[in-house]
């Protein structure tokens, strides 16, 4: 079988000529004996990451490229040969190997520092990385199974218990100061099939021996991005309550479960952004703002009627409504609430983020299979766009900017003050009033138009369609800015921007100058962002390179 691995986002088409560029400084390059198919970068601290095929797999060190271990799966675990997926779990410092043989997949689990093998079952069947969570707080994994949860320690596969009466995957979760886990469960959207019987659900349970304490529901989706896999939610305990924070707010009793308030809406993105050919996964996110708590007051967004969508306040202690706002007429997607002083600014429109897993098998003419693999990210740009602002004690309307009909990217905080993208300029707006302030063409930055902008320091970042510019936030001027090839952005940290083009070639910008180095990758390269912003690891057919991010 022939497979093709490619990761990409989804580009404007067409490179520029650029002049000659310094690229970023080599630390070392290190060939494997064997093809890079999956790849985990570890952080700096913990020292070591891993670059295998679907026969072998090489654990390298960070500091020097060289190998601290390689073996082929063969001699990892019994029953292995090759395998078909790879999980690691960094917390627990293992790596689940799976090789998937219709209705007896074996599932291997070996140390990922030394390569000692643990434990390997064929019990689990129809196990994927979207159905197993690590609890590093018990060092045991919760694996999510049709017919029941089990729940197995780490190091040995030991099972200390399962329950049949929570369906589908443990979500986010919660551990009380008395050893018990608050959890809400999903369906994945790869999983659909898998869980009958699915309800919305949201239960303690001793996690000594699985007891489900209480369980109730919830109102919402429940899910994680289908490729970074951030919760798209969040849930804590806050004293003797239960926060839910999903599509507004849910307030349960910690004791007893029950539902002490309720400000949340269903909320499903149709239409907005399109699914591609093939895609096994696919998501919209970011298309309705997190509710936002200012002191003791909720304001949540109502999304859940296609036609009229409204902002509500709430008594964040008791749940009491205190005003809706005006209708928002067919805002199909409301990215960013602000409150500001006394006023509730909306940006309408704009652009969303989607994901999406595409998978294709194709047969060739010598009867040979070829995969096709691709991870695509993008940014659809969602209308009807506008700007409005509603006073804080009662919801009324002060003013609807006219301006922005046209086309939002996005619109950021600027001390008192909002700053709009419209992709052509950017816009400089008094909150109180609507008045502009300033308007300044984004084609000063020699870059584009604008993808997106975000706040660093006292400036705009833009990042443009060929590189990335600043701007100050006060007036408008220009800072710097750095010309690059058509590219999107792959990564930031701090001040360090990476911008990853088609081809997979990558700079690294300093937001401080918009300067920048460049690394010339092969097409379909993966590229890795280490949590400090310093490095960038750089995985192509059988080749890692270390490369630093600065001079």
């Amino acid at each position: 079988m022939k497979k093709h691995f490619l990761f990409s986002i989804a580009l404007f088409a067409g490179l520029i000529s650029v002049k000659a560029q310094d690229d970023m400084p080599l630390v070392w390059e290190s060939r494997m004996d064997h093809k890079i198919v999956h790849t985990g970068t570890g952080t700096e601290e913990r020292g070591f990451s891993y670059a295998a095929s679907d026969k072998e797999i090489t654990v390298f060190d960070n500091k020097t490229g060289k190998p601290r271990w390689n073996k082929k799966f063969k001699e990892l675990a019994p029953k292995l040969g090759k395998i078909d997926d790879l999980i690691p779990f960094w917390e627990s410092d293992v790596i689940f190997l799976f090789d998937r043989k219709l209705g007896k997949d074996v599932l291997a689990v070996v140390e990922m520092e030394s390569g000692n093998f643990l434990w390997s079952t064929d019990k689990y069947q129809d196990v994927d990385e979207e159905n197993v969570v690590y609890i590093p707080e018990e060092q045991s994994f919760a694996i999510s199974l049709k017919k029941e949860l089990v729940f197995i320690r780490a190091r040995t596969g030991e099972e200390r218990w399962s329950t049949a009466k929570f369906k589908g995957v443990v979500g986010k979760y919660a551990i009380t100061p008395d050893g018990y886990m608050v959890m809400v469960n999903f369906v994945p959207s790869s999983l659909g099939a898998l869980f009958t019987g699915f309800k919305n659900q949201i239960a303690k349970i001793d996690i000594r021996n699985g007891d489900i304490i209480w369980e109730n529901t919830y109102v919402g989706r429940a899910e994680r991005k289908v490729i970074s896999r951030e919760f798209l939610y969040d849930l804590f305990v806050d004293g003797d309550k239960v926060m839910l924070m999903m599509n507004g707010y849910q307030v349960y009793d910690l004791k007893t479960g029950a539902s002490l308030w309720s400000a949340a809406f269903d909320y499903t993105p149709d239409g907005i952004g399109k699914r591609p050919a093939d895609a096994r996964k696919f998501g919209i996110y970011g298309a309705v703002a997190d509710p936002v708590r200012v002191g003791d007051d909720l304001y949540v967004l109502d999304m859940s009627n296609r036609r009229s969508q409204y902002i509500k306040k709430y008594d964040a202690n008791s749940g009491k409504l205190l005003w809706t706002s005006p209708e928002i007429k067919e805002a199909r997607a409301i990215p960013n609430m602000y409150i500001m002083g006394d006023k509730v600014v909306l940006q309408i429109g704009g652009n969303v983020e989607a994901q999406a897993y595409i998978y294709r098998r194709t047969r060739n003419s010598d009867g040979s299979v070829s995969v096709y693999e691709e991870w695509r990210i993008w940014y659809p740009n969602v209308k009807p766009n506008g700007v409005q602002a509603f006073n804080t004690s009662d919801g009324s309307l002060v003013w609807d900017s006219e301006r922005f009909r046209k086309g939002i990217t996005n619109m950021i905080e600027a001390g008192s003050n909002v700053i709009v993208s419209s992709g052509k300029a950017l816009y400089s707006m008094d909150i109180n009033t609507g008045k502009e302030l300033y308007e300044v063409p984004v084609a000063k930055g020699g870059v584009g138009n604008a993808q997106m902008i975000f706040p660093y320091k006292d400036m705009v970042a833009v990042i443009g369609e060929k590189g990335v510019s600043t701007f100050k936030m006060n007036n408008g001027d220009l800072v710097a800015n750095g010309k690059y090839k058509t590219s999107l952005l792959e990564d930031r940290f701090d001040n360090i921007v990476i911008m990853k083009t088609e081809g997979a070639d990558i700079a690294a910008f300093d937001l401080n100058t918009c300067k920048f180095l460049e690394f010339k990758a092969r097409k379909g390269a993966t590229t890795s962002l280490t949590t400090d912003g310093e490095y960038v690891y750089v995985y192509e057919n059988k080749t890692v390179s270390k490369v630093r991010t600065g001079k």
